[in-house]
């Protein structure tokens, strides 16, 4: 009787249905009774850290959620946040950890897999650290919704999810790591027949053959594969699929596509076909897709007649994205028509024309712009969220009704042309400000203040004006982006305000550059979460204070002290600082040594001293290091060769000495190497011609390098710049340059170096710059061996050589880049990359002349000083974009080719010091570019050429020329007197203005702080502010903070 009592009672135990709370011990791989739930759950929560709380979720901006305190032993499981149980059996069926900042790894043991009847399950945005999604997964029989997004999984997608088979949703994006094969796809395809959402954004499925989507389940509505590296061809089925809603394939760059054009009936309310290949013609898409409220065409093809101008059948629109295309004229304003919108980005387009203003009573808005395309819209959309109309040719003011959007969150405006005052917010919604790089002026608006919400605040590249005080953000505590830079009319006196006045919790990121500021704003004092700072291109000076560099800025990533006036830094104690940028400066001292894991590093144009510390080796983690423009001096650490990730080095313009180290060679990642303007000896490495298969620009010139130049250029070799300029090098050019087929720049100029001319260069295809001047190249230029022999050379300078021979006129006559004449007209461009410009040194009207950054539109020739006979090719004439010629100083005959005159974009040309005979082409006169003429020292005769340019040109233009008459000489030609010519009708030299908007005037050619000079017709650049490499190195294209260059009223770049 007594043991059936106690089996009684057992079973009385073992049968309660919501017993959570049991601690008793289970085996992971079996189902759990409904007693060891509790302890299944906890241990596996248990199993991750904890991360910090200043982690996003759900979006750019979003918090995480609190942790899940409600999960404690001894308590109901049913009742725990995140947890459902099955109200009859007490089972546990759904689990939302998602968003609660878990940190680790799901190993395949872990007690989540032992909850066998879960339905529902939900771990989106936590960091399981590319953990494998376990087959194990694929034992939950009964799972409907399955979600891992944004979780930091990893490797190849387990075929095992094929096994769930009654799943209806599936949402594994934003999981870089996993890839997913057309096996896998395939299965998933074919067993989840009740699916009915597909989320893969982010995987990568660039093995992943698209017919495998051919079966896709016809229950489906959403499917949802941007940025998944499909390519090939989409199938058409899909579009037809009777229950599709959502559809959403963009950021496949190599996807393609027909879309239906008749006969589409379909349910879609969401299309997004965002950077893909296929073929759209707008009004066709917008009349298929009648439910439509979300469409998504970023960097799209279009086809047809697509112009978002009138839209007027996208009345039912919530959600509108054309940004990234080519549309000009007037933006569709009719859009705001919709009293639904939520979402509008058209942003990076070529609109023109001012915003509409409002009416009054919210009723009507019509365009400010008067042009007969203006247009009237009836209503603002008053749930408009995100407005994004950047990187366009919009003018006028911001109108009112912009700041009475009570829901609006994100307002960016950037890159326009937008002028006035900013006006005041009469809501608190905003979340996101951007409108720099416009011309608004004018103060702040004091409703700031009161933008509790807001996180991003950029204002930069503007003129405004007057005081900044700390109560304009004392109350923002949300703040994690100011952005005020490059508006020097603004000052402050929130700089010097008490941190305990002045605490933003959550600041990231400061950037107060060119604003006027003259010490380190105390507020940083209080700044503890920072991790970019930007206090360039101010008036700094003096030391780093102090108390600056105790502040404890444990995330500081990024620094740019640029620009400034420091003279002393100390000891920087930020262990993550990863860019450090502080040219520019008037540092002294010794090189200071940044942070062990720095990878930008930019002391360059200071005034450091003494040898470069063996410390830098140490920077393991050193990509760019920039120490140019300084004084010091020793040798080059030979340890320098084990900064292995380093890709550019430039220790250009200090005193170094000795000999470059055979070290350097080891630089495995090494592409950009710049040693020039120094005293160093010996020579060249020979292995430093093994590193051409990755290294782009070599610059060794001015140096007292000596011996020959490396010959183990191999097959494949990278190099874009080979400058060696300056030394005491001997030899002959080693031939197997010709394998270096990315070569512009060869620039071998002022060494011992011998031989004839290479003419086997002739088949570079890109080589655009050949320096050859004062060497001791010998004999003919000779005939090129291929009909269009250096295709695209635009600088050639031979000169101070013993060439001989005739001028090579066939040589001239394949010269391609320089005939056309109207080429890269479009806007100012410089030869090189964003991390290295090249630099070369030309004969330019009589003078040397180094060109700090070479334009592209700059062509020259220069063959003086050799033994040229003969006459000068009547080819030449074809050269039309020629600025300069020189064949001064050799034995050429013969009359002066009528042709010249074809040459109308000519600045000088210099034939003096030659035999020439015969009169001067009056041609010359259409030269109105023309500003030095050099025919002194021929035996020319005749009556000098009168009008234009040639009333400008003085008596040294023809000296020694017996046998001229007229102007500005004195001697007569018959019936001349030696009158003066009439006033001429050109403009005089020292104001005239060229075609491409620039002048010609000789200024002082120096570099100075953050600033470049030279030489008129922007061969020479000047140029200040943040350079845009050095934002994508920062920013990447998350922050998108990179500024693309503006169009004028023609759609140009300028």
């Amino acid at each position: 009787m007594e043991r059936l009592l106690l089996l009684l009672i057992c079973f009385l135990f073992l049968s309660q249905p919501n017993n959570c709370s049991s601690s008793l011990s289970f085996n992971s791989s079996t189902p759990l009774s409904h007693s060891h739930q509790s302890s299944a759950l906890l241990h596996f929560r248990n199993s991750f850290s904890v991360g910090d709380s200043s982690y996003q979720c759900d979006g750019e901006y979003s918090p995480y959620y609190p942790p899940k305190n409600s999960w404690k032993m001894g308590t109901d499981c049913c009742g725990w946040d995140g947890v459902t149980c099955d109200t009859m059996t007490g089972h546990v069926i759904a689990v939302d950890l998602s968003c609660s900042r878990l940190q680790g790894p799901i190993h395949p043991n872990s007690t989540l897999f032992s909850l066998r009847h879960l339905q529902r399950l939900n771990l989106a945005y936590n960091d399981f650290n590319d953990s494998t999604i376990s087959s194990k997964f694929g034992g939950f029989a009964n799972m409907t919704h399955l979600n891992l997004s944004e979780s930091s999984f990893a490797g190849n997608f387990p075929s095992e999810i094929s096994h769930l088979s009654k799943l209806v949703s599936l949402d594994l994006s934003w999981n870089d790591g996993i890839i997913m094969k057309t096996p896998s796809l395939k299965r998933l395809v074919q067993n989840l027949t009740h699916l009915t959402e597909l989320v893969l954004y982010g995987i990568d499925m660039s093995s992943v053959s698209t017919n495998c989507l051919t079966n896709l389940s016809s229950s489906l509505t959403s499917l949802r594969l941007n940025d998944c590296q499909l390519k090939g061809k989409f199938p058409d089925n899909i579009f037809h699929l009777p229950n599709l809603q959502i559809l959403r394939v963009g950021y496949n760059y190599n996807l393609t596509g027909s879309l239906p054009t008749y006969n589409w009936s379909t349910p879609l309310k969401s299309l997004s076909l965002s950077e893909t290949g296929f073929p759209i013609n707008l009004p066709n898409l917008i009349s298929n897709l009648k439910s439509l409220k979300e469409l998504y065409l970023r960097g799209c093809n279009f086809i047809g007649s697509s112009n978002p101008t009138f839209l007027p059948n996208l009345t039912q629109i919530t959600s509108l994205d054309l940004s990234y295309n080519n549309f000009g004229g007037q933006c569709p304003w009719s859009l705001l028509n919709n009293a639904g919108l939520t979402y509008l980005h058209l942003s990076e387009n070529n609109f023109i024309g001012q915003l509409p203003n409002l009416s009054t009573n919210w009723t009507k808005v019509s365009s400010s712009n008067s042009s007969s395309n203006s247009q009237s819209v009836s209503q603002i959309p008053s749930n408009l969220v995100r407005l994004l109309l950047s990187d366009n040719l919009l003018n006028g003011t911001i109108p009112s009704w912009l700041y009475d959007i009570p829901s609006l969150q994100f307002l960016i405006l950037e890159n326009n042309q937008l002028t006035g005052h900013i006006g005041e917010f009469l809501h608190n919604s905003l979340v996101v400000l951007r409108l720099s790089n416009n011309k608004l002026h004018g103060h702040l608006p004091i409703s700031i203040a009161k933008l509790v919400s807001l996180i991003v605040l950029d204002i930069s590249f503007n003129n405004i004006s007057g005081h900044l005080e700390s109560s304009m953000f004392s109350k923002l505590k949300n703040l994690q982006t100011i952005d005020l830079s490059h508006n020097p009319l603004l000052s402050s006196h929130m700089y010097r305000y008490n941190i305990a006045d002045y605490t933003l919790p959550k600041l990231q990121s400061l950037s107060l550059s060119s604003c006027n500021i003259t010490e380190f704003p105390y507020f940083l004092k209080s700044m503890e979460n920072l991790n970019t700072l930007d206090l360039s291109n101010n008036q700094i000076n003096g030391s780093v204070p102090t108390w600056f560099l105790e502040v404890k800025m444990d995330s500081l990533s990024y620094l740019n002290l640029s620009l400034n006036s420091l003279a002393r830094i100390g000891h920087l104690p930020w262990k993550n600082l990863r860019i450090l940028d502080l040219h520019s400066n008037l540092l002294e001292g010794p090189l200071p040594v940044p942070p062990l894991h720095t990878y930008f590093f930019s002391v360059s144009r200071n005034n450091l001293i003494g040898e470069i510390p063996l410390l830098i080796c140490n920077l393991s983690s050193l990509h760019y290091l920039d120490l140019s423009y300084n004084h010091l001096s020793n040798m080059i650490p030979p340890c320098l060769g084990n900064l292995s990730n380093t890709y550019f080095i430039s220790i250009s313009r200090n005193n170094l000495t000795g000999e470059i180290p055979l070290l350097i060679c080891n630089l495995s990642s090494l592409q950009h190497l710049d040693l020039s303007s120094n005293h160093l000896s010996n020579m060249i490495p020979p292995c430093l011609g093994n590193l051409s298969n990755h290294l782009i620009d070599l610059d060794l010139q001015s140096n007292n390098l000596h011996g020959t130049i490396p010959s183990t250029f191999a097959k494949g070799c990278y190099l874009r710049s080979l400058k060696l300029n300056g030394n005491q090098l001997e030899g002959s050019l080693p031939q197997s340059l010709v394998h270096c087929r990315k070569l512009e720049v060869l620039d071998f100029g002022n060494n011992k170096i011998n031989g004839t001319f290479p003419l086997w260069l002739e088949n570079l295809p890109k080589l655009q710059v050949l320096i050859l001047r004062s060497n001791n190249f010998h004999g003919a230029i000779g005939n090129p061996k291929y009909k269009f022999s250096f295709p695209n050379l635009r600088i050639i300078d031979l000169s101070h050589n013993e060439f001989h021979g005739l001028l090579p006129a066939n040589f001239f006559k394949y010269l391609k880049a320089m005939k056309n004449s109207n080429a890269n007209k479009g806007g100012l461009k410089y030869m090189g990359d964003r991390y290295y410009q090249d630099s070369v040194t030309v004969a330019m009207k009589g003078i040397f002349i180094t060109l700090v950054k070479i334009q592209s539109l700059f062509t020259t020739i220069d063959f003086s000083n050799n033994d040229f006979k003969g006459e000068i090719p009547k080819t030449i004439g074809e050269l039309q974009s020629l600025k300069g010629l020189n064949f001064s100083h050799n034995n050429l005959s013969g009359h002066m080719p009528p042709s010249l005159g074809n040459l109308t974009n000519l600045e000088w040309l210099d034939l003096s010091s030659n035999k020439l005979t015969g009169e001067i082409p009056i041609q010359l006169v259409n030269i109105t570019s023309l500003e030095i003429l050099n025919l002194s020292e021929n035996y020319l005769f005749g009556q000098i050429p009168q009008g234009k340019q040639f009333n400008t040109f003085t008596n040294d233009s023809y000296n020694e020329n017996l046998g001229l008459c007229g102007f500005p000489i004195t001697k007569a030609c018959g019936n001349d007197e030696g009158q003066q010519p009439p006033p001429s009708s050109t403009i005089q030299e020292d104001d005239f203005e060229f075609e491409n908007g620039f002048h010609w005037k000789v200024v002082l050619l120096g570099y100075g702080v953050g600033f470049m000079f030279g030489l008129g017709s922007g061969y020479l650049v000047f140029s200040s502010g943040k350079p845009n490499w050095l934002v994508n190195i920062v920013y990447g294209g998350r922050h998108n903070k990179v500024r693309r260059s503006k169009k004028n009223a023609h759609g140009q770049t300028r």
